[in-house]
């Protein structure tokens, strides 16, 4: 039986407090709060829990566990071969303290959706220089957990302004090697981080994480090409590192810097 297993981190994403990944066969938590909203996704495996005197569960290849700030809480494999999942924790002001009656109530959804957009957090989530990424995902995810816990809140961005999008690819042009956040890009746009990623997306084509990133390859191009060297580019272009440059250089020109500049 393969060993019980746990990876915690917390990442610099606003809005992100912790992110859990864990095997368990024999654990079985006590009851217990969390000061923040939990996202819980079960690969593999299946849960058992009480949320506030109610019998839960958590399972299948669709299922989002949403469980809110100060609520008690236990948790247990509903089978003897245990159980692997994934949580992210989320700042308790990344949901409106209003929806936690409707998570108490109604914990889990099957929505394959948004089963995939968190599962492709959790990869962004893993990645050192990503984060941009990491809050695009999120802030979609915000507002489809919203969509499932208020019937009075429509998803935004069915109209998606263009100068909003053309503003924020100002943005990005502006701060191509230093970046920002959605969240700053927000505040000095008047707008949702959601709706600017809708917007964006609808404008463009690509998400604005990804055009950011087609910013910084063309630039590690051209400074590659100009003789530097791949350390010294990881850094000018705007990457986390030399590592984070090779592996979206690899994935987007198809060779590495170093067969590139040569």
């Amino acid at each position: 039986m393969a060993a019980e297993l746990v990876n915690a981190w917390r990442p610099r994403v606003p809005g992100v407090a912790e992110v859990f990944h864990a095997h368990f066969v024999d654990h079985a938590y006590p009851l217990h709060v969390h000061d923040a909203w939990t996202l819980l996704i079960v690969d593999d495996g299946a849960i058992r829990f009480d949320l506030d005197r109610h019998h839960r569960g958590a399972a299948g290849a669709a299922s989002v566990t949403i469980l809110p700030p100060d609520v008690p809480h236990d948790g247990r494999a509903a089978t003897r071969h245990g159980f692997r999942k994934r949580v992210v924790y989320l700042d308790a002001a990344v949901l409106p303290a209003t929806l936690a009656g409707a998570a108490v109530d109604s914990p889990g959804f099957d929505d394959a959706l948004l089963r995939l957009r968190i599962h492709q957090l959790h990869e962004a989530l893993d990645q050192p220089g990503d984060e941009l990424e990491a809050e695009s995902r999120l802030a979609l995810i915000q507002e489809r957990l919203r969509s499932h816990l208020d019937r009075h809140f429509p998803e935004r961005g069915r109209s998606a302004p263009r100068h909003l999008a053309v503003a924020l690819r100002e943005l990005l042009d502006e701060r191509t090697a230093s970046g920002l956040t959605l969240q700053e890009a927000g505040a000095l746009l008047g707008s949702h981080p959601g709706h600017l990623v809708r917007a964006f997306t609808a404008s463009f084509g690509l998400p604005p994480h990804r055009y950011l990133l087609s910013r910084r390859i063309e630039r590690a191009r051209r400074l590659l090409l100009a003789g530097w060297r791949a350390a010294d580019v990881a850094a000018e272009a705007g990457f986390h590192d030399q590592a984070h440059l090779h592996r979206h250089f690899k994935r987007f020109v198809g060779v590495t810097p170093g067969t590139y500049a040569a």
